[in-house]
């Protein structure tokens, strides 16, 4: 199994737009030690020409536009396909194959592990009447396509996306439009119980609150695994006991300290607040992970805030010597 790192930053990505922070300040004048980011995105597959995205990000296209594999590939097809003759800007050359110029992409499909903006906001930039199927719970689902109009530019036609729902805990295949069985296997695990801001009241209170966040277990066909937990709030024994079965662990980078945002910012909420274990204390997960021994363990989901981004500060090196990555837009694995 392929699994690809588009994206590695934290919602707003890093530099963030409107933030002034020493890093971001820093990554503008050129004098950081460390790299810039894009909002995080994950794509995985088996087969070259198939790919599934883990999430949505609003930094998608230019995600899609630095990686050549997710990039529509020419298809070759017989002469007479195209049926009268047409314009020679639809031929290869006069002796050479002809090429179908109808649009396609190898992106196949989605998981949906929240509804957050920056989980989501990228399937609106899938619109062109590509054919998608997109797994995701039925909350998920219900608060996209019931209570959010735009999401329609997603169902304009028959057959543009296909929902696929799963339930937590429940093994689920990843199947691309067609319903072809990509070979990889799911299983959600639920971490958090607080959907976004936007859904009103009285739609949460219609929703069980174990699926407003999600973790996801993935194997490929050849039974290696894939932890990807991108926003965890607490971590629980049994959930170490998952992630000592993974072998790659991306786990939520998202903050250094339980009060980052408002010692940087002033008065708001802490880590934990927002959802995200942070990585120091010793309650954090540099702490509380150090028993893992099986997976390879990598942070994503990384805030412009925190100071491990700095790679020629304490914190990075503590991270890198208790045997932790980083994420970087670009990386790639083979499972």
């Amino acid at each position: 199994m392929r699994v690809r790192i588009l994206g590695s930053a934290a919602g707003g990505a890093f530099p963030q737009w409107n933030c002034a922070c020493p890093n971001c300040r820093a990554v503008r004048s050129g004098t950081f030690r460390g790299k810039a980011r894009t909002q995080t995105q994950i794509a995985i597959s088996v087969d070259p020409a198939t790919w599934f995205l883990l999430g949505a990000s609003p930094d998608l296209r230019s995600q899609i536009e630095a990686t050549p594999e997710l990039q529509p590939q020419a298809i070759p097809v017989a002469a007479d396909a195209f049926g009268p003759p047409r314009e020679q800007s639809e031929r290869k050359d006069a002796s050479g194959p002809a090429y179908s110029p109808a649009r396609q992409s190898p992106i196949a499909g989605a998981v949906l592990l929240n509804a957050d903006l920056d989980h989501v906001l990228g399937l609106l930039l899938l619109r062109e009447l590509q054919p998608l199927r997109v797994h995701a719970t039925e909350s998920i689902r219900r608060i996209l396509s019931e209570d959010n109009s735009m999401f329609a530019m997603l169902q304009r036609v028959p057959g543009q996306l296909t929902w696929a729902g799963f339930k937590p805990r429940v093994a689920f295949p990843l199947l691309d439009p067609s319903g072809k069985d990509s070979g990889i296997r799911c299983r959600a695990l639920s971490l958090g119980t607080h959907f976004p801001a936007y859904v009103s009241p009285e739609r949460r209170s219609k929703l069980p609150s174990g699926e407003a966040s999600l973790g996801l277990m993935i194997e490929s066909p050849y039974h290696k695994r894939l932890a990807y937990m991108p926003a965890v709030p607490e971590i629980s024994e049994d959930l170490i006991r998952e992630f000592e079965s993974a072998d790659v662990l991306m786990f939520d980078g998202t903050f250094w300290s339980d009060d980052e945002l408002i010692r940087t910012q002033g008065p708001g909420q802490s880590a934990r607040q927002m959802g995200h274990v942070p990585v120091s204390s010793p309650q954090g997960s540099l702490s509380r992970l150090a028993q893992l021994r099986r997976p390879r363990k990598i942070y994503i989901h990384i805030n412009n805030t925190n100071p491990m981004l700095n790679e020629a500060g304490p914190e990075y090196r503590e991270v890198r010597d208790a045997g932790w990555e980083l994420a970087e837009d670009g990386c790639h694995y083979e499972l």
